[in-house]
């Protein structure tokens, strides 16, 4: 296995975001990561990064155990995250930006031009500052600049939230291109439609636990709608 998390346990003070939860995915899938808000998901991806600090259990990359290693280190590792929200740097220019990432990452394919060529819409925006990009642009360059560091394991946290219909398209459109390449991605995505349409597996998360989790072939939209609402007793089986 690509990732493996055993026993995994995540706070936010005192509340538990994360609750003893396991989870393997091989090199090359797609796992969809799916529930309502306050679920966990957005923790368990930024825990995953290097981004929020483990209280119980391991997470290992490629056999390395992760843990007390920095997040810049598991960018050198393979693993990148795009982040809820986008987080860019809105004053810097859209190349900075993805300057920032490249010096942080590992040799590879993807190069700043590779990802004008992905996303040809920021080739004539590469000197405008990111904080006056739309929101699909916005998003674009946080998926650039993720893939600048020639990732392994691709984190995306919620990639149409609050885009417009047609820029959520173009964003997938990218993305679907990205995905036959053969690069692991764990995607969390509140659009459940999309979410199984993506994926190979699909993830269901209640309350810092998974209660449902099949490949996304085998598995109903409804029994996994049960799951998001908490109709179904966690560790209960589809039927």
């Amino acid at each position: 296995m690509q990732l493996e998390v055993e026993g995994l346990t995540l706070r936010h003070g005192l509340l538990q975001a994360v609750r003893g939860l396991d989870l393997r995915v091989a090199k090359g899938e797609i796992v969809a990561l799916v529930g309502a808000n306050g679920a966990g998901k957005t923790t368990l991806l930024r825990a995953i990064a290097g981004a929020h600090p483990v209280f119980s259990g391991r997470i290992a990359f490629r056999g390395v155990d992760l843990a007390g290693l920095p997040a810049h280190r598991r960018v050198g590792l393979g693993i990148a995250l795009v982040p809820e929200g986008r987080r860019l740097f809105a004053q810097m220019t859209v190349e900075e930006n993805l300057h920032l990432a490249e010096d942080y990452g590992r040799a590879g394919p993807w190069t700043i031009e590779a990802v004008f060529e992905a996303f040809p819409n920021l080739r004539p925006r590469r000197k405008q500052k990111a904080g006056s990009l739309s929101g699909g642009e916005q998003q674009a360059v946080a998926i650039g600049r993720a893939l600048v560091t020639n990732p392994e394991l691709l984190l995306l946290d919620e990639v149409s939230l609050g885009l417009a219909p047609l820029a959520v398209e173009r964003v997938y459109d990218r993305l679907h291109a990205l995905m036959r390449s053969g690069i692991t991605i764990i995607l969390v995505e509140q659009d459940l439609k999309r979410a199984m349409q993506t994926a190979d597996r699909v993830i269901c998360m209640l309350e810092g636990r998974v209660v449902l989790e099949g490949k996304t072939a085998e598995i109903g939209r409804a029994q996994v709608t049960e799951a998001y609402f908490g109709l179904r007793p966690v560790g209960q089986p589809a039927s």
